[in-house]
């Protein structure tokens, strides 16, 4: 499998950064662009890169932010995959700024193939879209800072993953982690009935040294996952308790790896 990092919020040595997330996933035969950044960043590093964006045989958009899903603006054509849930209108409580998708869905089903899956989605025989995630933990996904147009809060029910099955256990693809990373790993375990995990790359949306982060290290640990590569919208604190846990590297636009 290879992992080729097209967007994220930190730099590599001769590629351009921006708060989001797009990698080009190889797998199974497969050619998958994971989310698409919020701008043409995707496109401009694939070709400082030398990765091409043809023959990609579908997108999949893990929710509908538009540091995840504004690049769809500059694509036209394909399968996108993603939880029904994405086109809804959604802001930041601190100052009503508008964080939900450029296009919507009339827009975007009028340019893809679109399927919509609230559950778990077979892409090949090794991959799986898994749809809305339960969230069951008593300390993930509690809180937001986010609100719907009537004020309500934005819990992001439609932040879900990709789960990539390989020899040495399930691979877990995030976007943003909203759901919560167990919470996430559990389902691709419930989905997939493969109880090893060998790795968890993308957003985990952890912020602190708090208790999320905490029980989540703890959780990491005991699960004995090989690769833990946190990306995009985890903070500081977070990712240097996962250096000190486990030697991670970070991640930045540029990067391909291996696995």
């Amino acid at each position: 499998m290879q992992i080729s990092v097209l967007t994220e919020n930190h730099a590599g040595a001769f590629t351009l950064a921006e708060h989001g997330l797009s990698y080009l996933i190889e797998f199974d035969g497969k050619r998958i662009l994971f989310d698409t950044g919020q701008s043409d960043m995707f496109l401009k590093n694939a070709g400082i890169m030398n990765v091409s964006m043809e023959n990609i045989d579908m997108i999949v958009l893990s929710h509908g932010h538009f540091d995840h899903g504004d690049g769809l603006d500059l694509l036209s054509a394909g399968s996108l995959v993603c939880h029904p849930g994405c086109f809804i209108k959604r802001y930041r409580k601190s100052d009503n700024s508008y964080i939900g998708l450029k296009n919507s869905k009339k827009e975007l089903t009028e340019k893809f193939n679109l399927i919509t899956s609230s559950k778990p989605y077979k892409l090949s025989d090794k991959i799986f879209f898994l749809g809305e995630i339960p969230r069951l933990t008593e300390f993930e996904s509690k809180n937001t800072t986010f609100i719907f147009e009537d004020g309500t809060p934005d819990l992001v029910i439609d932040d879900s993953a990709l789960v990539l099955i390989m020899p040495e256990g399930s691979f877990v693809v995030t976007g943003c982690g909203h759901a919560g990373i167990v919470n996430t790993l559990e389902h691709a375990k419930k989905t997939t009935g493969i109880k090893k995990i060998y790795g968890v790359m993308g957003g985990f949306h952890l912020k602190e040294i708090d208790i999320q982060t905490k029980e989540t290290i703890m959780y990491i640990k005991e699960n004995k996952v090989k690769h833990v590569l946190p990306s995009h919208c985890t903070e500081l604190p977070a990712l240097a308790a996962f250096y000190d846990s486990f030697g991670i590297r970070q991640i930045k636009t540029g990067d391909t790896l291996k696995f």
